[in-house]
């Protein structure tokens, strides 16, 4: 099964802080006085499904069986549409669970109406905190997204990188390698247009790699402060790199069909610039007959540089003292090297720590699964969004610009001029 990209989670929470008046208090799992015989109860939402559900119950039932002062009870809420919707509405009505998995761009929005618990107390004080020796094996990008204004306030778990997919076939017929640059990948698509097939296949948005090439260009899209740079001149040529490749016919995005994953089985393109966690469904759907493989996304302005998506784990303030010390030692559990390596070999997510993935076992699950491989050697180049107040509101206005650009012609400079303006409106009303 495949995942909707984590962006297309946040538009409904754009309305969170005009809709959310809330006391955000008392316990909302009605387990504040469980008896003291019984494992104080922990709720957690989730939006997985499918093997992914799968394997996460199995994580939970070792966590349970591991310990008997805490059981943690996982409830399924749908997709990560439904599981915010359920976010929102629970707060507003005082029954919110003790933790819930969520897009750690959320986090400025539950903070401002005081709906999570900052991890600080947690994660780096008391007898259970993290090591100094934990936070450097845990991917430094996974850290500084879970922090917002100086303080933790979730943890890392779902996490899928960028990476390019290429169809070894269409190499080896046309006599290419495969590229090191961005700029290969333009030339090869010159090569294969006069064969009908397309050098680059995107998405439906290619917003991501937009922002990856923007952030190769050394220019974020929007600062830490935060800043715009939407029509600062290496973000505007990063856009032309890739539009300029789309009005060429050298690259194509997937329309209507939100992935390209369908065209690419089917050898629409060389090379395919889409999300780690898809590699499941590609297993699934590329003939027996089809030669591919993974690798991490080329170089750009000379640096390496891939998005990171997916979601983390938040513990909401209603929660009682022992609720949050349980949630705590759960999100502790989820982040072990051991846990998080039995995660990513069940789901094809990656791995949060670098120890994890240097151990025998998980280099061999990455022999007996090299098209896995590309998410994990990409880790040390991975970025995210940095998140603020109004990040949803700026995400979707950024998605309506790439794709005014598409089908609208819409040129580069003006709609990146007109999104900088927005933004920064956005950010300014939201101080």
């Amino acid at each position: 099964m495949k995942k909707r990209s984590w962006q297309r989670a946040l538009l409904t929470v754009a309305s969170l802080g005009l809709a959310l008046t809330l006391a955000a208090c008392g316990n909302s799992s009605g387990d504040s006085k469980a008896k003291s015989d019984e494992p104080v109860k922990i709720s957690f939402w989730n939006g997985m499904n499918g093997p992914y559900q799968k394997a996460l119950k199995k994580i939970i039932n070792d966590f349970n069986s591991s310990q008997s002062k805490y059981k943690v009870v996982s409830t399924a809420q749908g997709d990560y549409t439904a599981l915010q919707q359920k976010i929102m509405a629970a707060a507003k009505s005082n029954s919110l669970p003790v933790i819930s998995q969520t897009t750690y761009t959320t986090v400025p929005d539950y903070s401002k109406n005081n709906l999570i618990e900052p991890l600080d107390n947690y994660m780096l004080k008391g007898s259970n905190k993290l090591s100094s020796a934990d936070l450097k094996d845990i991917y430094p990008s996974f850290l500084s997204s879970s922090k917002y204004q100086g303080k933790y306030y979730s943890v890392p778990f779902s996490k899928s990188v960028r990476v390019l997919y290429y169809n070894q076939d269409i190499l080896d017929k046309y006599n290419l390698k495969k590229p090191t640059t961005w700029e290969d990948i333009a030339k090869d698509g010159e090569v294969l247009k006069a064969h009908g097939i397309y050098g680059m296949g995107f998405d439906k948005s290619w917003d991501m790699e937009f922002e990856g090439l923007a952030r190769q260009a050394g220019n974020p899209l929007i600062t830490k402060a935060p800043k715009a740079n939407l029509d600062a001149a290496p973000t505007l040529e990063a856009a032309n790199f890739i539009m300029d490749m789309i009005k060429n016919k050298t690259a194509k995005t997937a329309g209507e069909d939100f992935y390209w994953t369908q065209a690419f089985t089917q050898g629409k393109s060389a090379f395919y610039a889409g999300s780690s966690a898809g590699v499941t469904q590609m297993v699934a759907q590329a003939p027996k007959s089809l030669h591919w493989g993974t690798m991490p996304l080329p170089s750009y302005n000379g640096k390496k540089a891939t998005e990171i998506a997916g979601n983390d784990i938040v513990m909401f303030k209603s929660a009682s003292a022992e609720q949050k010390k349980g949630a705590w030692a759960f999100m502790k559990y989820l982040m072990s090297a051991k846990e998080t390596a039995k995660w990513a070999k069940s789901t094809g997510y990656v791995p949060l720590r670098k120890s994890a993935t240097e151990t025998t076992d998980f280099k061999k699950y990455l022999t007996d699964n090299p098209y896995n491989k590309a998410a994990v050697d990409s880790l040390d180049d991975g970025f995210q969004s940095n998140a603020f107040l109004g990040f949803s509101e700026y995400r979707t206005k950024l998605l309506e610009t790439v794709d005014a650009m598409l089908t609208k012609n819409e040129p580069v400079k003006k709609a990146l001029t007109s999104l900088q303006t927005t933004t920064e409106k956005i950010i300014k009303d939201n101080k």
